[in-house]
């Protein structure tokens, strides 16, 4: 195990961590956590019929890493913005499903931190990570949304992401370390959903 996912029997997947690597991941879905947030859910102890029947924020987050987590269900990123009507479909959609998004994302990403949380450390400072089908699949949506949010920080586009351009960014540049960290939860993602994948 070199640092990647490979499927272990029952159909889990293991990796190999050092402790620099765990304290990596666990950072970045503290932050996801945070980032993602509550969202605009009833105070806890009301009525719990008000959270079953709750509705969402209609508008789109201002955030870009969040509007891209969150996006509009109509109209692509090609709309055009006068276009009333699949605004007005997306902010019902929106208001519908937002805060099961987010409550998702928030499992997933805590699914990370519980995992890494569980890890005993060996003297050679790593670990081995062994997720159950159901933990995989919270690492996969937790990945896939880090993978968003620092690709929405770091303005990547499609042609980026498939290109060398980033594999080729000078040291010097400030945004090397999460360039790094976007492209290591990239082999991580993809080869996590090659042990999912029958």
């Amino acid at each position: 195990m070199a640092g990647l996912f490979e499927a272990i029997p029952g159909g889990g997947a293991a990796v190999a961590l050092d402790e620099v690597e765990i304290a990596i991941l666990r950072s970045l879905a503290v932050q996801l956590v945070e980032l993602v947030g509550p969202g605009d859910r009833p105070v806890e102890g009301e009525d719990p019929l008000a959270e079953l029947f709750s509705e969402g924020p209609s508008e789109p987050p201002s955030d870009p890493a969040l509007a891209r987590l969150f996006p509009d269900a109509y109209g692509g990123p090609d709309a055009k913005p006068d276009d009333g009507e699949a605004q007005a479909l997306s902010a019902e959609f929106r208001r519908y499903t937002e805060n099961d998004l987010r409550a998702r994302k928030r499992d997933d990403a805590l699914a990370v931190i519980r995992s890494l949380d569980g890890l005993t450390v060996a003297g050679d400072g790593g670990a081995v990570l062994k997720l159950g089908p159901e933990e995989s699949r919270h690492w996969l949506g937790a990945l896939n949304d880090l993978r968003l949010a620092i690709g929405t920080r770091l303005e990547v586009t499609e042609e980026d992401d498939g290109g060398d351009g980033l594999y080729r960014l000078p040291d010097s540049d400030p945004r090397k370390p999460m360039v790094m960290a976007y492209l290591w939860l990239g082999g991580l993602q993809e080869s996590l959903v090659e042990t999912l994948t029958p």
